[in-house]
């Protein structure tokens, strides 16, 4: 799913029942959500995350993120959601689940 635009308590809804319909679409083991388009994420956008996150939970099913801006990782840090979440930095990541290696040591 591509998110593009601010995500707040106006479209929320429609994003949260887009989520919420792709997580109960027979079939669908996991959701990865672009949010490279997204620069400002409100906390009624963040509760839309979040209930779609209790049902992926709930249906044994994968949730992801990917392509955080900054203020979007700056909301999900402070609220902590960002150690609950599965954020990746690009698609493919997101889409197999497994996160890139750690940068190697700088040796001096």
């Amino acid at each position: 799913m591509d998110i593009n635009g601010d995500v707040t308590l106006y479209n929320s809804p429609e994003i949260r029942k887009t989520l919420l319909d792709a997580l109960n679409k027979k079939g669908t083991h996991r959701v990865v959500m672009n949010m490279s388009g997204v620069n400002y994420i409100d906390s009624a956008g963040v509760a839309s995350l979040v209930e779609g996150l209790k049902l992926a939970r709930t249906l044994k099913s994968g949730f992801a993120l990917y392509g955080l801006n900054k203020h979007p990782r700056e909301v999900l840090e402070l609220t902590r959601l960002i150690k609950v979440f599965e954020i990746y930095d690009n698609e493919t990541e997101a889409v197999n689940g497994i996160a890139a290696p750690p940068p190697a040591p700088e040796t001096k």
